[in-house]
């Protein structure tokens, strides 16, 4: 499986596209504020996309599935516990962002759980719930490939920031602690900044 890494929106980023070797299927990982390029960089590559999947439900990292969704009609998932804050989509990025949008809240075609496989291509790809920085916080196992997507819950030196009123600090300690025990030596690639090893 190839990962592509594109920055976008104002708070540079990471959205993943995770490409199949032996296709041209490809799975969209936090799609943030930049529809356009993604959807640009998919019909360059004659890719296939076939879903959209979100580490949690900040403006930063979905801003784009709607537009995305709607283009290659495609589901878009995220775990039960962040569906407020895509429901509350316009309103935080009015408010964090202080500009006005006119982007939609992507529709929740399903929910993401803890242990849940996707397929794509010869590989599977395994959801790891790791509540704290939001409470339907994911990250994204490459089975058999020793790769993880973070999201926003570690980075390189640094881990998400729980300072947020639904956010908590004790719940990422046992999440990055639950993912160092499932995925230390992985390549890791997260929601902001630079790829590492964890």
């Amino acid at each position: 499986m190839e990962i592509q890494t594109y920055r976008v929106g104002q708070l540079r980023t990471n959205c993943y596209l995770l490409v199949a070797t032996t296709s041209d299927q490809c799975l969209i990982v936090d799609p943030g504020d930049d529809a356009d390029l993604i959807g640009s960089e998919i019909m360059r590559q004659n890719l296939e996309p076939q879903m959209i999947l979100a580490t949690h439900g900040h403006y930063d990292h979905i801003l784009g599935a709607q537009e995305l969704q709607l283009a290659f009609n495609i589901p878009f998932f995220v775990h039960q516990k962040d569906e407020f804050l895509v429901r509350e989509l316009k309103k935080r990025t009015q408010h964090w962002s202080k500009q006005e949008i006119i982007e939609q809240p992507p529709k929740i075609n399903s929910y993401l759980h803890n242990g849940q496989i996707f397929d794509l291509g010869e590989k599977q790809l395994k959801v790891i719930h790791t509540p704290g920085h939001t409470p339907g916080g994911v990250c994204f196992k490459v089975m058999d490939d020793q790769k993880v997507l973070t999201g926003d819950t570690i980075f390189d030196g640094a881990v998400g920031r729980t300072d947020l009123s639904y956010s908590s600090a004790q719940d990422l300690k046992k999440s990055i602690e639950k993912l160092k025990q499932e995925c230390t030596g992985h390549h890791a690639f997260p929601g902001h900044g630079r790829d590492f090893w964890l």
